[in-house]
Order: C-alpha cells, then sequence, then structure tokens
C-alpha cells in the first residue's frame, strides 16, 4: 500500500475513532487492511448520515448519491473517502447494491414519519442498518453470500437498539420510531410520551422491541463460525458491547429520556475476557 492510499485510510480511520469508540476499539482488532476497509466503508455511511440526519440536507444528500452513481460506473472522486473505498472494493467483493439501500434509508429519515406498524419499522432498520451489514461483510467472511440474513439481522438489531437508548434525544427532535401499533396496543398515549413518563406500561412497551432486538441478535451470532477466524472476536465484541446497552438503560430504570445509557468500562472488560474465551473455542473449527 502506498503513502497516499495510507493517509487516504488513514482519514477514514479518524472519522470512526472520532464518532464511535466501540466500534473502533472492536474493529481495530481485525488485520490491518480488514480493519482499513471497514473504516472506508463507515466513513461512506457517516458521511450519508450527517447529511440527513444532522444537516437535514436533501440536496447534499442528492448529490452524495449522483457522486455514488459516478462511482459505480467507475470514476473515483478525488477525495479520500472515495478513494478508500475504491481501493477496498479492488481488494474484497462488495456489493454495491447495499451502499444504495443505505442511502435509500438516508432519504427515508429526510421525509421521517412515525412507522404504523413493526414491519414498517424493520423495513426501516434494515435500510439504515440492515444493509450496513451487507456493506462490510465480505471483507469479515468468505463465506459471505451464507451470511447475509445474519448481517441484515444484526443491523437491524443494532438500530433498534439505538432507538432503545434514544427515545428522549429523538423526541426532541420530533422522532418517534416505536410502531404507532406498538404504542397502541400496550396504552401509552401521545401525553404520556411527550412528558417524558416512565411507567409500568412503557417498561412494557420498552422491553417489547428489547426482545425482539435481542432475539435478532441471538440469530446473528448463530453464524459466527462461518466469518474468517480474525474477524470472529471483533464481530463479536461490537455484537455483545452493543447489545449491553439494553441492560444499561435497565440498569438506569428505563430513563431514556434524560439519561444516555453507556456500558460501563468494567462490563466492557467482562465482556472482553468472554468473547475472547468464545472465539477460542472455536479456533480450530474454521469451515
Amino acid at each position: 500500500m502506498n503513502a497516499s492510499i495510507e493517509r487516504d485510510y488513514a482519514f477514514c480511520e479518524e472519522v470512526i475513532r472520532k464518532i464511535s469508540k466501540s466500534f473502533y476499539r472492536a474493529f481495530s482488532a481485525l488485520p490491518r487492511q480488514k480493519a482499513l476497509s471497514i473504516f472506508a466503508i463507515y466513513a461512506f455511511c457517516r458521511k450519508a448520515d450527517d447529511l440527513a440526519d444532522v444537516q437535514r440536507d436533501r440536496r447534499g444528500l442528492e448529490a452524495f448519491q449522483k457522486t455514488f452513481e459516478s462511482f459505480k460506473n467507475g470514476s473515483t472522486p478525488d477525495e479520500p473517502m472515495w478513494r478508500a473505498l475504491r481501493h477496498t472494493a479492488e481488494h474484497y467483493p462488495i456489493s454495491l447494491l447495499p451502499f444504495d439501500d443505505m442511502l435509500t434509508g438516508q432519504r427515508m429519515d429526510l421525509s421521517f414519519k412515525q412507522p404504523s406498524t413493526q414491519a414498517d419499522l424493520e423495513d426501516y432498520c434494515y435500510y439504515v442498518a440492515g444493509s450496513v451489514g451487507l456493506m462490510i461483510l465480505p471483507v469479515l467472511s468468505k463465506h459471505h453470500r451464507l451470511l447475509e440474513q445474519n448481517a441484515v439481522d444484526l443491523g437491524k438489531a443494532m438500530q433498534l437498539t439505538n432507538i432503545l437508548r434514544d427515545v428522549g434525544e429523538d423526541l426532541e427532535n420530533k422522532r418517534v420510531y416505536i410502531p404507532r401499533e406498538i404504542q397502541l396496543l400496550y396504552g401509552y398515549s401521545d401525553e404520556e410520551l411527550c412528558g417524558q413518563t416512565v411507567n409500568h406500561t412503557f417498561k412494557q412497551l420498552w422491553e417489547y422491541e428489547a426482545r425482539r432486538s435481542e432475539f435478532l441478535y441471538k440469530k446473528a451470532l448463530m453464524g459466527l463460525p462461518l466469518f474468517d477466524a480474525d474477524s470472529r472476536l471483533p464481530v463479536l465484541l461490537a455484537t455483545v458491547l452493543y447489545r449491553q446497552i439494553l441492560t444499561a438503560v435497565r440498569d438506569n430504570r428505563y430513563d431514556c429520556f434524560s439519561k444516555r445509557a453507556v456500558v460501563p468500562r468494567e462490563r466492557q472488560l467482562l465482556l472482553y475476557r468472554q468473547s475472547t474465551e468464545v472465539v477460542r473455542n472455536l479456533r480450530g473449527k474454521p469451515l
């Protein structure tokens, strides 16, 4: 790898290091080229997410989509992220279709309305997060075609976790991701939601979505042996650390309105030790 492309990857690495320390720690454990490729894909996602979710820039997102169309046709914009992404695409059999799906998810965010049904919510979760699982999967496994559903399940589980952690923050931005049908099913009123009421009804509603997220995590991890041996620990770490956010919300007595759930450092270290042991027991069983 020449010095120029190393600088491009370093730019992408800095993006994930600043924004998502837990993912950065997990995926830094990969062999260097794999880690750099994950960072390049993450930088692409971050740029799109910033345009849609932070800047609310519809025109900017449209321009980004057009640039991506040129990229798909073989043109590489003279910017670090695009050059790093091209290098990644030349080294791994990544499909560009999930990239399009992720951009569809960002457009959905720009035209956001509360999901009517659980199916609507999970469709959204696929487009903004399940798609990302498919984007990075070929970097992590030679058996990527056998793991596509696992990757989608993991992305959806993580997005549901995000939603359950950020109920209050999303409400401030006039967004309610809990489906209307689930809100009505448990009888949690709009007035209670706007009043940030944490009562038995809210806990039931929250746990409904948490159980769904935990089920998807469990399904996703069934494919762990099919990941490359050098990728299993980062994948498992990213999964268990994110899943623990749900426990952190429970530890906060379900107050996801005024508190942001964080997994304590000592619990992270315990999860690392446990994950290392799980992966060690899989060694010698490559498929």
